[in-house]
């Protein structure tokens, strides 16, 4: 059965079957082969997948991501990051990575992030002046880290997956989340310099009065992600509960304080957000019968020996385990990647040295820089698309922006106090 499922599996990818369809229909046929009544046992599996409470956080922050880009909580976080960075060289690249990172507290999605912002802040750095190879590149860059900084949508389903406190995992999010930020604005600015791009547009000076202002127009969006992470952090609800608050939020900033938002447009943007809660749901109760399927075979344990037989320290067995994830987060949807691949890591935990909350800031840590990763990070294409360019030339020019997250990944895969620090204090 298990080298049946892995042919299959790997029969469907080859025929570029969509990743979703090919782990259930591999999954479904297994489960036939091996006798007819099972059927019976694979639907109740993904059913199970799907009838969890801490997945419908899922669908509901996605709602809150459109609700709150349609109601002008966007614009006013760009107005406002660009206030803090726009004084620096290529300061209009590094408004791109800043508004990400506030985005990023309110989508849970590295996808939705890249396309919310980079539709205004791309066009407007091509409109001064940027490349756009560049521009799609550092937009791309920014919008990966959405599903590090909490909340995260891949950190909710590491949760579901492995039992862990989705709180801790936010907490774990935050302090990598702002390193690989001001990492990349390091590196934005530096690459100003040097391609002669500081000089494209004349950027205001630094104004502490600018930065009043606009943070005060801004100061109910930014009360998005502190409700979010302030409720949870404080046990005052859980992070399903949360999303179900930062809802109500968007919508009451949207009609009342804001005014930008109509009633008419409410069931685009839920339909909107429905469609795409849906693929990740589906993905889910396709990976979930797989993974159980894998479990009963115990493929996982068979892999996990054979990564202890092959790597005999710890350092080389999380680098290794870096390597694949990816790799995997490069060409795997980051739902059905975690499913597949986080039953086969957590055995490995004792032989790593480390704990459940620091692997999973490693794991969604490694798929978010999978996003990025050419030629297939989801991201990229995202930001490809809205820049209208080669994707050639924006893969080239991300490069940079790659080796400085593949230091910062090494920084939070080997120091443990950056991902486990602050959980700690959450108790």
């Amino acid at each position: 059965m298990t080298t049946l499922l892995l042919l299959l599996l790997a029969t469907l990818f080859l025929l570029n079957v969509p990743i979703a369809m090919a782990i259930g229909a591999a999954t479904m046929l297994v489960f036939a082969l091996s006798g007819p009544t099972n059927l019976m046992v694979a639907v109740s599996r993904m059913y199970a997948g799907a009838d969890s409470f801490p997945l419908m956080a899922v669908p509901l922050f996605m709602i809150a991501g459109q609700v709150m880009e349609a109601g002008g909580i966007s614009r006013r976080l760009v107005a406002f990051a660009e206030s803090l960075v726009g004084w620096l060289p290529g300061g209009l690249a590094a408004v791109s990575i800043v508004s990400s990172m506030f985005f990023g507290g309110i989508s849970g999605s590295a996808a939705a992030d890249t396309a919310a912002v980079g539709g205004m802040l791309i066009p407007a750095m091509a409109r001064n002046g940027y490349p756009r190879g560049f521009a799609g590149a550092v937009q791309a860059a920014g919008g990966s880290i959405g599903v590090i900084i909490p909340p995260s949508i891949p950190m909710i389903v590491f949760g579901y997956l492995t039992g862990a406190s989705i709180g801790k995992l936010f907490a774990a999010g935050i302090l990598p989340g702002v390193l690989m930020g001001l990492s990349l604005i390091g590196m934005t600015v530096l690459l100003a310099k040097r391609q002669g791009l500081a000089a494209v547009t004349a950027p205001e000076p630094f104004s502490a009065r600018k930065i009043l202002s606009t943070g005060r127009r801004a100061v109910f969006a930014l009360g998005a992600p502190a409700i979010i992470l302030g409720g949870i952090l404080g046990g005052v609800f859980t992070a399903t509960e949360s999303a179900a608050v930062a809802v109500i939020y968007a919508l009451f900033i949207g009609f009342v304080v804001h005014r930008e938002l109509r009633l008419k447009a409410l069931p685009k943007l839920f339909i909107n957000a429905s469609i795409t809660a849906g693929v990740t749901m589906f993905i889910i109760t396709q990976a979930t019968a797989f993974s159980w399927l894998l479990t009963i075979e115990q493929i996982p344990q068979s892999i996990s020996a054979e990564l202890l037989s092959f790597a005999h320290s710890p350092v080389t067995l999380l680098l290794l385990l870096n390597l694949i994830l990816i790799v995997a987060g490069t060409f795997v949807e980051t739902t059905a990647a975690l499913i597949l691949l986080v039953p086969v890591m957590t055995p490995l935990l004792p032989s790593l040295g480390i704990d459940l909350i620091h692997l999973g800031a490693i794991v969604v840590t490694n798929l978010a820089i999978g996003m990025l990763t050419p030629p297939m990070g989801i991201c990229l294409i995202v930001s490809c698309g809205i820049a209208n360019t080669r994707l050639a030339d924006i893969s080239l020019r991300v490069l940079p922006f790659l080796l400085v997250l593949l230091v910062d990944l090494l920084l939070i895969s080997f120091w443990s106090p950056l991902t486990t620090w602050l959980p700690t204090l959450t108790g």
